[in-house]
C-alpha cells in the first residue's frame, strides 16, 4: 500500500468508527506534513481519494472537514551491556525517604519529578472543569465507566491519527494519571515472580511497579541518546524468558535519551518476532524542542502488542490525574481491570479535558511551554557547564531532566544529604536501579524558570560534591 493510500485508510477507519464525524475539521496539510513526517503531496493525495469517496469535503478557505453527508455512526470493535540476569526489586523505601525530603516548597527543587505549576493554563482548565459540571449529565456516571468517555476517548484518537499510529476510540481505555495506566498495563501482562525487561537506569516508578507485583527485573543497559540496547534486549528475552518490556522511547526520565524512529520500530519488530508485549510508557513526548514530535513505538504496531500510555499531568493539567493506555489487543482485558480496582476516573474532569481539546487552542499552549523548557534547559546546561567542568552532562531534545555524571568515587546518596542541608534536592543516581547502581550519578530538574537562587544551587552543589 501506497503512503498516501495507508493515510487515506487510516482517516476513513477513524470516520467508520465515530473518532471523526459529519462536519469535524480534519488536521491542515501543512500539520500532517510536519507531525507524520510525510510530503505535502502524500497528505493531498490521500485528501483527493478521501474526496472521490464521499467521505470528507474541502471548504474554500477553511480546509477539510468530514462529509456532513455522512450518517452518524456509533463506535466500532477495535483492532484486533550485557543484560543482568533477573533481580528482585526492593527500592521503595529508599525512594520514599528522599521522596519524602523533597516535599518541602522552600527547598530548591532540583530533584523534583515535576516541572513547574506556574507553567499551566489553570483559568482554562477551571472554566472547563466549572462547565464540566454545571452540565454534566447524571446518567454519563454510568455511561462514561471503563473504558471512559467517549468524547475524551475521540479526542485522544485524532491526536494519534496526527502522530501517525493506528488508534481507535474502542483501543483506548481512560485512567487516573498515566501512573495508574501503566500499572494496570503490568497487571494485565504478568504473575508474580515473571520477569519483566526494564531500561537501565530507569524510572524510579517502574521500579516500584515491578517490585509491588512481585516481579523480578531484567536491567537492560540504556544509551543516553538512543535508548535501550536491543542486542542485550534480544539475548535477555532468549534467556530469562521476560514476560513483558516496560520502555520509556522517548525523553525517557532519567536519561532524557530518545530512540530513533528506526529503532522504535525495529524494537517493534523484535517483540513481535517473540510474541513480548511492550508498555510504552510516553507521558513526554508532547514536550519536544524540535520541529516535530518524535513517533510513538506504537506507530509501528501490527499486532496490537503494544500498550501506550499517556498522560495530560505533564503537558497540560498536573493534578487532574488524567492518563490512558492505548491497550491494542489488551484492551477489554484492562477495561475489566479498571472496573476492579478503581471502577472509573472522575467524569468531570475526563469532561472538561475533552471539551478543552475539541475548542481550546491546546497546541498553542504546548509551543508556548516548550520554549519555556527549552530555555530553561539552555539555563541549567551552561550552569553546570560552568560549575562541574569536565563531567558528563546529557541535553536531552525534550522532557525536563538532565542526567549528570560524577567523578568515579563520589556518593551521590551523600551528596544528596548534604545538598538538602542547604535546601537543595536532587535525585540521585542509586533510586534508578534494582541493583541500586549508578551511585557517582544524579538527575536534575530544569521544568521551573530558572532563576539567581537556582544558579546558587547549582554552584552550591559543586562544592559540596568536592567536600571531603
Amino acid at each position: 500500500m501506497k503512503r498516501y493510500e495507508d493515510l487515506a485508510e487510516h482517516v476513513a477507519s477513524l470516520i467508520a468508527n465515530g473518532a471523526l464525524r459529519a462536519g469535524d475539521r480534519l488536521p491542515s496539510v501543512r500539520e500532517l506534513r510536519r507531525d507524520r513526517g510525510v510530503s505535502a503531496a502524500t497528505v493531498t493525495h490521500a485528501y483527493q481519494l478521501l474526496e472521490a469517496r464521499g467521505l470528507i469535503e474541502a471548504r474554500p478557505q477553511s480546509g477539510h472537514y468530514v462529509s456532513a453527508r455522512l450518517e452518524p455512526r456509533s463506535a466500532g470493535a477495535s483492532r484486533a551491556r550485557t543484560a543482568a540476569r533477573p533481580t528482585k526489586v526492593d527500592v521503595s523505601e529508599l525512594v520514599f525517604e528522599i521522596l519524602d525530603s523533597v516535599r518541602e516548597h522552600r527547598v530548591v527543587p532540583l530533584g523534583s519529578a515535576f516541572p513547574s505549576p506556574m507553567l499551566f493554563p489553570w483559568r482554562t482548565l477551571a472554566r472547563h472543569l466549572g462547565a464540566a459540571a454545571r452540565k454534566m449529565d447524571p446518567w454519563s456516571t454510568v455511561e462514561s465507566l471503563p473504558p471512559g468517555s467517549l468524547q475524551l476517548r475521540r479526542q485522544i484518537a485524532r491526536r494519534y491519527l496526527r502522530f501517525g499510529a493506528r488508534v481507535l476510540p474502542d483501543e483506548i481505555v481512560i485512567a487516573n494519571g498515566a501512573m495508574e495506566a501503566l500499572h494496570l498495563s503490568l497487571q494485565s501482562l504478568t504473575k508474580p515472580g515473571d520477569a519483566v525487561a526494564i531500561e537501565s537506569p530507569s524510572f524510579y516508578a517502574c521500579l516500584q511497579a515491578v517490585e509491588s507485583l512481585g516481579l523480578k527485573a531484567v536491567e537492560i543497559p540504556t544509551n543516553p541518546r538512543e535508548g535501550v540496547e536491543l542486542g542485550p534486549l534480544e539475548r535477555a528475552i532468549d534467556m530469562h524468558k521476560v514476560r513483558a518490556c516496560w520502555f520509556m522511547t522517548s525523553f525517557q526520565n532519567p536519561l532524557g535519551a530518545t530512540m530513533p524512529d528506526e529503532k522504535k520500530r525495529d524494537l517493534v519488530r523484535l517483540l513481535e518476532s517473540r510474541g513480548v508485549p511492550l508498555i510504552e510508557d510516553d507521558v513526554y513526548s508532547e514536550l519536544y524542542f524540535s520541529s516535530r514530535r518524535p513517533r510513538a513505538a506504537k506507530s509501528f504496531d501490527d499486532r496490537g502488542l503494544v500498550l501506550h500510555c499517556g498522560s495530560f499531568s505533564k503537558c497540560l493539567a498536573p493534578g487532574y490525574r488524567l492518563g490512558w493506555v492505548a491497550a491494542g489487543r489488551f484492551a477489554r482485558d484492562l477495561q475489566r481491570r479498571k472496573v476492579m480496582t478503581s471502577l472509573a476516573t472522575s467524569i468531570p474532569v475526563q469532561d472538561a479535558i475533552a471539551d478543552l481539546l475539541e475548542h481550546e487552542t491546546y497546541d498553542t499552549h504546548l509551543k508556548k511551554l516548550r520554549r519555556a523548557l527549552a530555555s530553561q534547559q539552555q539555563s541549567l546546561v551552561r550552569s553546570l557547564r560552568q560549575h562541574f567542568p569536565g563531567q558528563r552532562v546529557t541535553e536531552a531534545e525534550g522532557g525536563y531532566f538532565a542526567w549528570l555524571e560524577l567523578p568515579p568515587g563520589t556518593d551521590s546518596l551523600e551528596l544528596h544529604r548534604r545538598a538538602l542541608k542547604h535546601g537543595i534536592s536532587i535525585a540521585p543516581g542509586p533510586i534508578f536501579s534494582a541493583r541500586r547502581e549508578y551511585r557517582n550519578c544524579v538527575r536534575l530538574n530544569y521544568g521551573h524558570p530558572w532563576s539567581a537562587e537556582l544558579e546558587h544551587a547549582v554552584r552550591q552543589l559543586a562544592r559540596l560534591s568536592t567536600a571531603p
